[in-house]
C-alpha cells in the first residue's frame, strides 16, 4: 500500500480552505495543515512536509507566489497547485516559471480537486488547454524578455526533441503518442528522461523552457513528423 497523500490548503478565506479540506478528506487525502496567509503557509509547510500544496495567488502578508518560491528553495520540497479566481489571472506565466505545477480555479468541481492533487503527486503537471494558451500568448507579447530558464537542448537525442515540441502544444502522454505513432509508454519514457537531462520539475517547466528556447514558436502549427 503506498503512503497517504498528504496535503495543505493555504487559502485566506476560511470557507475555501474548510470545503476543499472536507473535499479532500472524505476521499482518503490527509490534508496536515492549513494556512490563511503565505508566511503561515511557508511555516506549515516546512513543518508538515506535504506531498502537495493548494496555494491561493492572493494571500495577506506574503503573496502566494513568494510563498512559493521560499517554499521551493527548500530540500523535500512539494508539488504547489496554485488557486486562483480568474484564469486569465496575470500571474499565471510568473507562477509557473517559479516552479508551480499548476492551477486550479477556485470554483473547481470536488472531483477534478481530487484528481488534481493525486495527479500532480506524481511528478505530472496540471495544465489545462486555457492555461497552454496564456503561455503560448505571453511569448506571442514579449519581445526581449531574459529567459528564467537556462538549459541546453542539445542534451536530448532528435525524438526527444519532438517529443518536447507536441508537448509544449499542451498534449497528454495518449495524445503525444497518437501525433507521434509510437506508444504512450514510450512517450511517457521520453518525457521522463527530457525532465532529468534538463533537470525539470514537471512539464509544465518543460512548456515554458520550449518557448524560451525558440523550440516553438507561439502561433506555428509546425508538429516533428512520425
Amino acid at each position: 500500500m503506498s503512503d497517504p497523500l498528504r496535503v495543505v490548503v493555504a487559502d485566506d478565506q476560511e470557507l475555501v480552505r474548510t470545503g476543499f479540506s472536507m473535499i479532500l478528506t472524505v476521499n482518503g487525502i490527509d490534508v496536515v495543515g492549513q494556512a490563511s496567509d503565505g508566511l503561515e503557509a511557508v511555516d506549515v509547510v516546512r513543518s508538515t512536509c506535504p506531498d502537495v500544496v493548494l496555494m491561493d495567488i492572493r494571500m495577506p502578508r506574503l503573496d502566494g507566489l513568494e510563498a512559493a518560491r521560499r517554499i521551493l528553495s527548500g530540500a523535500g520540497t512539494p508539488r504547489i497547485i496554485m488557486l486562483t479566481t480568474f484564469d486569465l489571472d496575470q500571474y499565471v506565466y510568473e507562477a509557473i516559471a517559479t516552479g508551480a505545477s499548476g492551477f486550479l480555479l477556485k470554483d473547481v468541481s470536488p472531483e477534478h480537486l481530487v484528481s488534481a492533487v493525486r495527479l500532480v503527486r506524481t511528478g505530472d503537471a496540471l495544465l489545462a488547454p486555457s492555461i497552454t494558451r496564456r503561455l503560448v500568448q505571453r511569448y506571442a507579447q514579449q519581445d526581449h524578455e531574459p529567459a528564467r530558464l537556462h538549459r541546453d537542448l542539445s542534451t536530448l537525442t532528435p525524438r526527444e526533441a519532438d517529443v518536447l515540441r507536441v508537448l509544449a502544444t499542451g498534449r497528454s502522454n495518449a495524445e503525444i503518442a497518437e501525433t507521434l505513432h509510437v506508444s504512450e509508454a514510450t512517450v511517457k519514457t521520453h518525457v521522463t528522461r527530457i525532465l532529468t537531462k534538463l533537470d525539470l520539475r514537471d512539464r509544465a517547466q518543460a512548456i515554458v523552457l520550449a518557448y524560451e528556447t525558440g523550440l516553438v514558436r507561439p502561433g506555428s502549427s509546425d508538429l516533428p513528423s512520425p
